[in-house]
């Protein structure tokens, strides 16, 4: 048995997924506008090592991590190096993936970018202002 702390309720919940044998998680990614420090991956790891343990569990997972690749920091940085907002994200994107291979982080199945489903990023934000300061 599998309990997650849900931090809606404040408890522990044992899980079950929504359509038996199938799970379906997305997670919020990096914000690339800069090199990912060993903080920000410890929230990566930890959705590695839950599709991990899932996937051993003999669920099939299917995971969507969105790259935030447009934001206020992205377009300064960009304009302030001379460069493309494409040009500019991809450099710390292709670093991110890099470094999530090197600490052997299996990539997502899906990996939009905002600036090609621009909900995404938002989406995030809202489902973190959505819960109750604690």
């Amino acid at each position: 048995m599998l309990k997650l702390h849900n931090t809606l309720t404040g408890k522990d919940e044992e899980f079950h997924p929504l359509e038996e044998g199938v799970v379906r998680f997305y997670t919020c990614g990096p914000t690339v506008y800069d090199y990912a420090h060993v903080g920000n991956f410890r929230t990566f790891v930890f959705q590695d090592l839950l599709r991990k343990y899932l996937k051993y569990r003999s669920y099939r997972v299917i995971h969507v991590m969105n790259i935030t690749d447009v934001d206020d920091k992205t377009i300064h940085n960009a304009r302030e190096q001379g460069m493309s907002l494409k040009d500019y994200t991809a450099r710390y994107t292709s670093a991110f993936l890099e470094d999530s291979k090197t600490l052997r982080i299996d990539p997502p199945d899906i990996m939009p970018r905002a600036t090609r489903n621009p909900t995404a990023p938002s989406r995030c934000r809202r489902k973190e202002a959505s819960y109750p300061p604690r």
